[in-house]
């Protein structure tokens, strides 16, 4: 009896230690699984929760930095008109200088020579003509009494006169080009300015460009005016206009700003560059700037409220483009636009598909698909 009942002990502990292991392996995975399923489920019948805003538009106000150069208002290089050498020299670097003041006096000999020989020539003809004119004068006189003076005489002197009347119209011609050639020797300033560079000294040989002389005898620059010169990016010729002011600075004055206003527009885009020329008149009376600086400068660019202005969060940029997700009934759409400039925190926005009034999403997100539900 005794050894049945501890048989049948060992029995049941074996039966319900397996029923026990059964228990743990098999059921255990399915519930899992079904569990991730419900979780997933559940998530996607979450609305995301997200703030919206309406759609508008608006000035978005930015400012462009952007090197800058200054340059002389108006600047010239003087060469000699003649080949000759220098005889005197009545300017330096930095002499300020009026218009028509003599710069410079230059020497040619043969020239001086041919003057002398068309003046001589000149007075020459003019002796002749006053003869030929006399003489045909008394002939014309004397002709007037019959019988005196045949009529083919008259003609003859008249011929006579008239023919030296035109070699005294070219020799007056002759003399009158070498004289203003002569003229050419001395070198005078075309406007008020100040000398930037001279490049002979006395008894230099010089001559015209490539005929003489490499280098200017002079370069003359005006100072009291310079003009700044900014190469304007195809993207934002839109955003200025003649007359806008622009504040610019330079290394020389550092912490300090000078301003001027657009002047002039060139109005084509540069085919290297694709830039846009335009020049700003700038005072420099007090000749604290000079040419040649370069400077930065800051243009205020403004869209005028014609362009949409959304928080920079709600655009989004994926590799399938760039859009705004707009709140279509309770029901996520992608829109796409268009980026204009941006500041730290606003986007200007283009599209074909944007409209004044419609709600979109605050801060977009590329979870959030099309259809996808929002609240």
């Amino acid at each position: 009896m005794k050894t049945i009942s501890f048989q049948r002990l060992i029995t049941f502990q074996l039966i319900t230690i397996g029923a026990l292991l059964a228990a743990c392996s098999s059921p255990a995975p399915v519930a899992d699984k079904e569990a991730k399923q419900a979780s997933a489920t559940a998530a996607a019948a979450t609305p995301t929760q997200t703030k919206t805003f309406t759609l508008t538009k608006g000035d978005l106000a930015s400012n462009l930095q952007i090197p800058a150069e200054l340059t002389a208002y108006r600047q010239v290089d003087l060469y000699a008109k003649v080949n000759s050498y220098v005889k005197k020299l009545n300017v330096d670097v930095g002499s300020d200088v009026k218009a028509g003041q003599i710069l410079a006096t230059l020497e040619a000999p043969e020239l001086v020579s041919q003057v002398a020989a068309s003046e001589s020539k000149l007075r020459s003809q003019e002796a002749i003509f006053r003869s030929s004119d006399a003489t045909y004068q008394r002939i014309l006189e004397t002709s007037q009494t019959p019988g005196t003076i045949s009529k083919n005489d008259v003609e003859v002197a008249l011929a006579k006169r008239n023919a030296d009347q035109a070699q005294l119209q070219a020799a007056k011609a002759d003399y009158k080009g070498n004289s203003s050639i002569a003229s050419y020797l001395t070198i005078r300033a075309p406007f008020d300015g100040v000398i930037s560079a001279r490049n002979v000294n006395l008894g230099a040989y010089t001559g015209p460009s490539g005929k003489g002389s490499d280098l200017p005898i002079f370069t003359l620059q005006e100072l009291g005016n310079l003009r700044l010169v900014i190469a304007i990016p195809e993207a934002y010729k839109g955003y200025i206009k003649l007359g806008d002011v622009v504040k610019f600075s330079v290394k020389a004055y550092p912490g300090e700003s000078f301003s001027a206003k657009i002047a002039r527009r060139s109005g084509v885009m540069d085919s290297q560059l694709r830039s846009e020329r335009v020049e700003l008149d700038v005072s420099n009376h007090d000749r604290r700037l000079s040419p040649g600086m370069v400077a930065e400068a800051e243009i205020q660019l403004n869209s005028g409220k014609n362009a949409f202005v959304v928080p920079k969060a709600a655009v989004l940029n994926v590799a399938e483009g760039v859009f705004l997700i707009a709140d279509n009934n309770g029901k996520a759409l992608r829109i796409p636009v268009q980026k204009g400039r941006e500041t730290d925190s606003l986007t200007e926005v283009y599209g074909a598909q944007l409209t004044s009034g419609s709600i979109f999403l605050t801060r977009a997100s590329e979870e959030i698909h099309n259809g996808s539900v929002i609240k």
